[in-house]
């Protein structure tokens, strides 16, 4: 890394960065723009996280102060405000990508598109090369009409299985999978299918049940419900289903059947003096702990520090999770099955030290969500009652902007309130009267405190939070809104779902790019050369 006079921050050229991704050290790349605007052109291992936005996700993003981080955008436009934040904040090993993307793709380096792309395309190199089985939509169909011996799992999260399922699926996530599907289906003459929203969970959800050698024949169904629904078929929606506990027997199969597989993908289990030992290191090595149990489970108790992702989700959205490459994973073993089934395709997706940690039957437990810590980087801008609020908006001396998501603002929204991506304000309240107060809320209002004081700080105008948000101006009977009316900056918060479309023809293309683009990732991946995939042959 070299310095330029004319910048604060140390630069990284193309070459040098696609070195220090192979250079077998701690490593973070950090993509600073909208997640919408990443989505749409990034590198492989560069995890989102926009620059307004830092505060609430650095530390959990890279927990470790000393972090090797390269910062990227586009071409240097954000960059350098983000390393002076994270420098502000306390990272003191930050540089910019010279040239952002746009010198990184100059150079002939491939550049991706879409969310989560190291999962999904491990998806993609798992049936590539494991020839995971699949039926399609078509013969599923056949099947549930003769009344075949068959059951459909979806592996997604329950709250999108309530959004919407094939009608006669059951919800079983990811990490369940191996836990309670003997509860499902018992008889080893069932066929058991899994399905999801397209590809991913459903290639690595059967290949989880058929590694770990249930005695069922088991397939993914290609496409998901993008494929259901291009053939002209119906979901259902709003069906909510409760997990089926596995019972003594089948709890003790499925842990031997999680432990070989474990064992097969290197995965090592430590005891709490090795933890003890990791945790001492954390300031020198980085360190991420997870649970992933349910969330119910994870809110009954859960061991202090250590953060709630379901595990299913921790293999199809790693980046969103952990952003440094080469740190330790660490999950904890409850039941002896969902750490070690999560663990072991961590340790195939490759990119980690991945380990299982069993906590003592005794060991204390904290109750309740994960908390959030909030860094902040700038003072404090001044809070307003939502009361306070609407009385200014009525005398007209003030305007409200949503900051958080565009797709929380269209179900529910302060009404009259416009929405924008934090880093695109200032151009929206520059076009204001001076003397005018800018409102930001949030859903719950830690957002919009975190924009409004670097907002104030860059603009010098008056710039208040509303206090508790969204959540907090409904419940005081203020009026609320519905609708994208009032969306100043598209999709750039966020890839756009093909699910979203209400007309069905834009829907259906949509499916058709996505499963294309999908597809595609296994040749981008052999363009990109040695990525750390490992994948444990068939037993």
């Amino acid at each position: 890394m070299t310095s330029t006079a004319r910048a604060a921050h140390p630069f990284i050229t193309s070459h040098g960065l696609k070195a220090a991704l192979a250079d077998g050290e701690e490593i973070a790349v950090l993509d600073v723009r909208e997640t919408g605007v990443y989505t749409h052109r990034h590198i492989l291992f560069a995890a989102s996280a926009p620059l307004w936005r830092l505060e609430l996700l650095i530390d959990r993003l890279v927990p470790r102060r000393g972090t090797r981080i390269v910062l990227v955008d586009a071409d240097e436009t954000l960059a350098h405000q983000a390393a002076a934040k994270l420098v502000r904040l306390g990272w003191n090993q930050v540089s910019v990508l010279a040239g952002g993307t746009d010198a990184w793709a100059a150079e002939g380096f491939e550049i991706f598109s879409g969310t989560n792309v190291p999962s999904k395309a491990f998806g993609e190199i798992i049936e590539h090369r494991k020839h995971t089985p699949w039926i399609d939509a078509d013969e599923l169909q056949e099947r549930v009409a003769r009344g075949d011996k068959l059951v459909v799992v979806d592996s997604r999260t329950p709250e999108e299985f309530a959004q919407f399922s094939l009608p006669f699926a059951h919800s079983l996530p990811g990490a369940e999978l191996v836990y309670r599907i003997q509860e499902i289906a018992p008889d080893p003459e069932t066929l058991v299918v899994v399905n999801c929203a397209g590809r991913t969970r459903s290639i690595v959800g059967a290949q989880t049940l058929i590694d770990a050698g249930i005695p069922n024949r088991v397939v993914s169904l290609k496409d998901g419900t993008m494929a259901w629904l291009l053939a002209g078929r119906a979901l259902a929606h709003g069906r909510h289903a409760a997990l089926p506990e596995p019972g003594p027997a089948t709890l003790a199969t499925a842990r031997d059947r999680a432990e070989v597989v474990a064992r097969r993908a290197g995965v090592r289990l430590i005891d709490a003096d090795e933890l003890a030992r990791f945790e001492a290191e954390a300031g020198e090595r980085s360190l991420y702990r997870f649970d992933v149990r349910t969330e119910q489970e994870y809110v009954a108790g859960h061991l202090e520090g250590w953060r709630w992702v379901p595990g299913g989700q921790l293999v199809q959205a790693t980046d969103e999770y952990v952003a440094t490459r080469r740190s330790r994973i660490v999950l904890a073993d409850w039941d002896g099955v969902r750490a070690l089934t999560t663990a072991a395709w961590l340790a195939q997706l490759g990119g980690h030290e991945v380990f299982v940690h069993a906590p003592p039957a005794l060991a204390p437990r904290v109750t309740g969500a994960e908390p959030v810590r909030v860094l902040p980087s700038r003072a404090a801008a001044p809070l307003v009652s939502p009361l306070q609020a609407d009385a200014l908006l009525n005398a007209g001396q003030a305007v409200a902007f949503d900051v958080d998501r565009r797709a929380a603002y269209e179900r529910h929204h302060v009404a009259g309130a416009r929405f924008a991506v934090p880093d695109r304000l200032q151009s929206f309240t520059a076009e204001l009267p001076p003397t005018q107060t800018v409102l930001l809320v949030s859903p719950d209002g830690v957002l919009a405190r975190i924009v409004a004081a670097e907002l104030a700080a860059r603009t010098h105008r008056d710039v208040r939070a509303i206090a508790g948000g969204t959540g907090a101006w409904a419940a005081a009977g203020l009026p609320t809104a519905s609708g994208a009316e009032g969306v100043l900056t598209g999709d750039d918060d966020h890839w756009y779902s093909p699910y979203a479309h209400a007309d069905h023809a834009a829907r259906d293309a949509g499916f058709r790019a996505y499963l294309a683009w999908e597809l595609g990732l296994v040749a981008q991946l052999e363009r990109e050369g040695e990525v750390g995939i490992r994948l444990i042959p068939a037993a």
